[in-house]
């Protein structure tokens, strides 16, 4: 089997989706949960003055990286894949958490070939520049822009916040296992 190059984004979609969903229950005596998160944008789920809550997340980001759990199945279906093809890890986390990224692929076992965080939701171009041939990704604008530009087919994890039709290039898929099952439906295309 050929080598390809695997694209992914980091939170939400290697990382559970719900990961932050505890921190800001605590730090602001809230009881959400996953299904409450149906918009990207935080600040238009939570009712917490803005500046507030990027002060908060900014002063937490480092911690709930660090904390943040794998997604079920994810470990397991990139174990398999990083033996055969390359995995190319873009996310919109910033240089400032490089290491305590680093560190969390580490503390989880999970090997990488590259690691770009670029800092903002703009993946098109690290994408291209590492020549992705497939994406994964949990934000809905994220994957639709990736797969018009690149022309590759993007595999979006569904979330209560990620919600809409989808072109043809762009598959909704609901777990691990089944992005394994259409990425190697896909490998023997």
């Amino acid at each position: 089997m050929k080598k390809r190059k695997l694209g992914f984004d980091i939170d939400g979609t290697i990382t559970c989706p719900a990961a932050i969903v505890p921190f800001i229950n605590e730090a602001f005596q809230l009881q959400l949960t996953l299904s409450d998160l149906t918009d990207y944008d935080l600040l238009k789920v939570v009712d917490i003055p803005d500046k507030v809550f990027t002060n908060w997340y900014d002063k937490k980001e480092a911690d709930i990286f660090t904390l943040s759990p794998l997604a079920t199945g994810a470990k397991e279906v990139l174990l398999e894949w990083g033996k055969h093809h390359e995995l190319i890890f873009i996310s919109a986390r910033g240089e400032n958490v490089l290491e305590v990224t680093k560190e969390w692929f580490i503390n989880h076992g999970i090997n990488y070939d590259h690691l770009e965080l670029i800092g903002s939701h703009e993946k098109v171009d690290a994408a291209k520049k590492y020549g992705v041939e497939i994406f994964f990704e949990d934000k809905y604008e994220n994957a639709i822009e990736i797969a018009k530009n690149c022309h590759i087919p993007v595999l979006l994890f569904d979330t209560p916040y990620n919600q809409g039709s989808l072109p043809n290039e762009v598959k909704r898929v609901f777990n691990w296992k089944e992005a394994n099952n259409w990425v190697e439906k896909w490998f023997n295309c």
